[in-house]
This record gives C-alpha cells, structure tokens and sequence, in this order.
C-alpha cells in the first residue's frame, strides 16, 4: 500500500500499468476467438450462388404448370428434365459432384448417402435451416468439403408429388417403387449435395 506521500506521478505510472494489462488481455482475448463462422471462401460462395440459380430455375419451370390435370411425359421433359441437365452441366464444368437427393425419392439413383441423411434430418427438424457445409468430409475415397440445400415443395409441385392417386399416367408406369407423393407445398422434398475437392476449392470457375 502506497503511503500518502508517494508523489501523484506515481499513481499515473501504476494506472496506466493496469490499463495496459487490460488491453494486453483483450487483445489475446480477441486472437483466442474463432473466426467468423459467415465467413465463406469464393469457392464456397460460388457453388451457394450456382446452387441458388439451380433452385430458381426449377421454381420457375414449375411455374409453368397450369393444370395440374394435364401433366404428361412432355411436362415432365420440359420442367424436370432441364434441371438435371443444368447440375451436371454445372459438375463437369466445375469438377464438382452435384446431386438432388431425397428420403421419398422417386428414382432410387436419387437415395440419400449417410452424410445426406444425417443433413435431411437437421433440415426436416429445423425448417428455417436453407444450408449447410461439411468442411471435412469424404466422397468415394476423395477428401473435399460438401455443401446442402433444402428443395421445398411449391404448389405447383403438386401435380407429381400430391396425393398418390392423382399422380400422372407417365410416373405410375414409370415408376412402380414411387415414393415421392402425399407432399404439401412448404414440405422438405430433398436436398442439393455438390462435393467440391479439397484439390479444387481454390480453383474452380463459374462455368
């Protein structure tokens, strides 16, 4: 304790001591702290943009149908058909894996992996999750980051995946294990998977 005759210089030289302690501790407080978890490198920001055009090209496309009661093979070559052609397009010009996937799948090709799963659950216990990255994952023995985005079902989407009795002609032949039906618009139809390589995430280009 310092007595009352210790000069006034004193007490300034041992306050700003403390005052430099506490700025040295924000300081390592502030190295301590992880990064920005929004934080998104371009390559990440570009397959969320590429994958957000996909949905909106869908969406669109299913604007398309007005009666419901008319939807054929055509319909289905017209508004379901270009979306798979744009993922792969947008694969092999980027060297990504680019899937839609769903629990109630129609196609089996289309059956949801482990990882898939796990992510379909999250989506289906959480409706306003849209996104997610898996930074550190594994795609047939290749190491990458693996990006998801929710598919909901519009109205329009109704005409194919409403109540199992009204489905069309064409998805009944077609398709005799059909598990896509009884969906109310706003429902967790599946989900977009694009694995992007470790060897690439600094390298790929829109297409």
């Amino acid at each position: 304790m310092c007595s009352t005759k210790c000069p006034a210089s004193f007490h300034v030289l041992r306050a700003m001591g403390a005052l430099s302690l506490v700025a040295a501790s924000l300081l390592l407080f502030a190295c301590a702290s992880p990064p920005d978890t929004d934080e998104r490198s371009p390559t990440q920001e570009q397959v969320e943009e590429q994958i957000e055009s996909l949905d909106a090209m869908r969406s669109g496309l299913a604007q398309q149908v007005d009666d419901p009661e008319s939807v054929d093979q055509s319909t289905f070559a017209e508004v379901c058909q270009p979306v798979g052609r744009r993922a792969q397009q947008m694969a092999q010009a980027n060297g990504w894996v680019v899937q839609q996937l769903a629990d109630r799948n129609r196609n089996p090709n289309n059956t949801l992996d482990d990882e898939a799963r796990a992510v379909h659950e999250r989506f289906a216990e959480n409706p306003d999750l849209k996104r997610v990255w898996h930074e550190d994952t594994m795609l047939n023995g290749t190491s990458g980051q693996r990006f998801f985005q929710r598919i909901t079902v519009e109205e329009t989407c109704l005409a194919c995946h409403g109540a199992e009795a009204n489905r069309p002609g064409f998805v009944k032949e077609g398709y005799p294990d059909d598990r896509a039906y009884g969906f109310e618009p706003g429902d967790l139809r599946g989900l977009y998977a694009v694995f992007v390589p470790d060897s690439l995430m600094a390298h790929a280009s829109l297409p």
